[in-house]
């Protein structure tokens, strides 16, 4: 056997040793649509804090999740999965849902992306919201849709008080609308700002990471039974 084939072999015994537990794979379970703060998954769980330090080490060593720290509260690291690193071994969950709504703080980028790309991915509607709302749609997302041809040509900015119906799908797409919705039952997308930095590259960079993402939530959702 080649080191290539060797290092594989490897990588993919540690994935399974990690995912020896029921713990970890209730943690795995709990990250596969959406991320969540340790402490989020620790009390979803009931796991008492030093076990659950004891399953998160040794998930994140296997390298089947990474933490990643609150683009919000900077006191907040949020666990998120890596998908690549199960080959398929995770279950996909079935959720009902009438209609998704992806929103972040000013409804300008990251859930404007959110929502148009599952437009073209799943037959469920999809809008998208803000909880502090900008004037306009950014022009660099703009730009990344054309791109990619994405439709955001009649696009426009939502306060998410003025959009959410009783049964909507919510999906944070940002940590700070996550941690301003705390009362509200989400999913939550941990993906960094790319208007911080403003780059094509790092619009680039959510478009990827929210692509993946919806493609993952679409094929688990499916529209209430009549």
């Amino acid at each position: 056997m080649n080191i290539d084939g060797l290092s594989s072999l490897e990588a993919r015994a540690r994935v399974h040793a990690a995912l020896g537990d029921p713990g970890r794979l209730a943690i795995v379970d709990r990250l596969l649509l959406g991320d969540a703060s340790p402490g989020e998954v620790g009390q979803v769980l009931g796991l008492p804090t030093n076990l659950l330090a004891h399953h998160l080490k040794l998930l994140q060593d296997a390298g089947v999740i990474e933490r990643r720290r609150s683009e919000g509260d900077r006191r907040r690291t949020y666990l998120r999965l890596v998908p690549q690193s199960l080959s398929g071994l995770v279950p996909a969950p079935a959720r009902p849902a009438p209609r998704i709504v992806f929103v972040c703080t000013h409804n300008s980028a990251r859930s404007q992306l959110a929502a148009a790309l599952w437009s073209r991915t799943s037959a469920v509607p999809a809008t998208s919201a803000g909880t502090r709302p900008a004037s306009r749609v950014h022009p660099s997302a703009l730009a990344l849709a054309a791109r990619h041809r994405l439709d955001l040509g009649r696009a426009a900015t939502r306060h998410v008080d003025q959009t959410l119906r009783p049964d909507d799908l919510v999906v944070a797409v940002c940590d700070a609308a996550h941690e301003q919705l705390a009362d509200l039952d989400r999913l939550h997308w941990s993906i960094p700002d790319p208007v911080r930095t403003g780059s094509d590259e790092a619009f680039e960079r959510a478009y990827i990471d929210i692509a993946d993402r919806v493609q993952r939530l679409a094929s688990a959702i499916h529209p209430p039974e009549e």
